[in-house]
């Protein structure tokens, strides 16, 4: 990695390729003297902490110094609350194109822009790519209306469906897991490839967000995402799948699997006579989704046993390693990522990383702000304040830079559909 510097007052950490000299980030850090926000002025209903507070919250702080206040009734239970933003939530009416990026192991993942967008946005418009959670796609509420938001702001969005999901295909006998950044690693590649002007950035949900703090981790230094928010992670997965086995827990657990089960389903002639651990009827029949993981999930990804694979696989190692800003957000009644799992010693430790936490919200849910009970989420707001601030901070800085940032495209194996 390469590291310029414009000057004491705006350090710049910019990271290239060396076989291709291209600028891929430009991760700026604002001087210690930003002016900085009084405890008392962030509402005593959040929780904000970690090692970047000083340099994120004045863009936040419009949000942040008004109170949580969930909608009445729906948010008085955490199941409540999630499972009505799940079924009630509107569903923003957008048009889609679909492009089928072929990985390098002969898979494939299917993402989905905003139709149109190629024609009508610069080249250099700043781009957004969304993943969801676990079986989640393009179809469901939460990334649509993070879509919406995004887009309304001049951005240009891009859904990243994994394998299987949101009717992606599936290629070969490999779905993805919570340990697998291959995937994310390709997709980030090929759109700075397509659009090499452009500042890129990422928000995902659930697992979705395990992955990509995990990617950001294993980057590290050389990430050429240039910003990115977790929400609702599980951070730990030994926790999240203790969670699972409690109460009202394992109605999501029933019903997450079935889904897995019918992706499966779809494609179960890819894995016939399959050799291996694999325990291909233990996945064709699971009632939870440890069975799933235990007869495929696991094998097909090395690990010796699911506790080896929930451990490794958990994102929170990863977050020491981040070296772009990242925005987390976390619901502290959720019933999937639970509380206790958050690593704030870690994010307190990192001074790119900030934690915002709702009193409330559920999984997914956080039916609360101005367009609660059916629209967007009250997280959508301070994601995107958190995004343009970075953006506006990049521009700063390239324009202040000796020389202009050139970038070339990148040779992928990739088909439209």
């Amino acid at each position: 990695m390469a590291k310029l510097s414009s000057g004491p007052t705006f350090p710049i950490s910019i990271s290239r390729h060396s076989y291709h000299h291209r600028v891929t980030a430009c991760h700026v850090s604002t001087p210690t003297t930003t002016t900085t926000i009084p405890f008392a002025d962030l509402h005593p209903s959040l929780e904000v902490i970690g090692g970047a507070r000083n340099r994120f919250l004045p863009a936040l702080h419009s949000t942040l110094r008004h109170s949580y206040d969930p909608f009445p009734f729906i948010a008085w239970n955490p199941h409540v609350e999630t499972i009505f933003a799940s079924f009630f939530r509107s569903i923003p009416d957008v048009r889609l194109r679909r492009e089928c990026l072929r990985t390098q192991d002969g898979g494939a993942v299917a993402l989905d822009w905003v139709a149109g967008d190629q024609y009508q946005l610069p080249p250099d418009s700043p781009i957004l790519i969304l993943m969801p959670g676990l079986t989640g796609g393009s179809e469901n509420s939460y990334p649509r209306h993070m879509l919406t938001k995004a887009r309304s702001k001049g951005w240009r969005v891009v859904v990243f469906n994994s394998r299987g999901c949101g009717n992606s295909p599936v290629t070969t006998p490999q779905f993805y897991s919570a340990s697998f950044v291959g995937d994310m690693r390709e997709v980030v590649e090929h759109v700075s490839g397509i659009y090499p002007e452009a500042n890129l950035y990422a928000a995902a949900w659930s697992l979705g967000a395990n992955i990509l703090v995990r990617y950001l981790g294993d980057e590290s230094h050389a990430c050429p995402l240039s910003g990115a928010v977790s929400l609702c992670n599980p951070f730990n997965l030994v926790y999240a799948f203790e969670e699972f086995t409690k109460g009202f827990n394992r109605v999501y657990d029933k019903a997450l699997a079935r889904s897995i089960r019918n992706i499966f389903k779809r494609h179960i002639l890819l894995f016939e006579d399959i050799e291996g651990e694999y325990n291909i009827p233990l996945a064709l029949n699971a009632r939870q989704v440890r069975d799933f993981d235990e007869g495929l999930t696991r094998v097909s990804f090395g690990f010796k046993s699911l506790d080896e694979y929930y451990y490794k696989a958990s994102c929170f190692h990863s977050i020491k390693h981040v070296q772009v800003p990242l925005l987390c957000i976390q619901a502290a009644n959720d019933p999937i990522s639970p509380a206790r799992a958050i690593p704030r010693e870690e994010i307190e430790a990192n001074r790119n990383c900030l934690l915002i936490v709702t009193p409330k919200g559920g999984h997914l849910g956080w039916v609360a702000g101005a367009e609660a009970p059916l629209g967007g989420p009250w997280t959508d707001p301070v994601v995107m304040d958190f995004l343009e601030h970075l953006e506006r901070g990049t521009h700063k800085t390239v324009e202040s830079s000796n020389g202009p940032l050139t970038a070339t495209s990148k040779n992928l194996h990739h088909a439209e559909v």
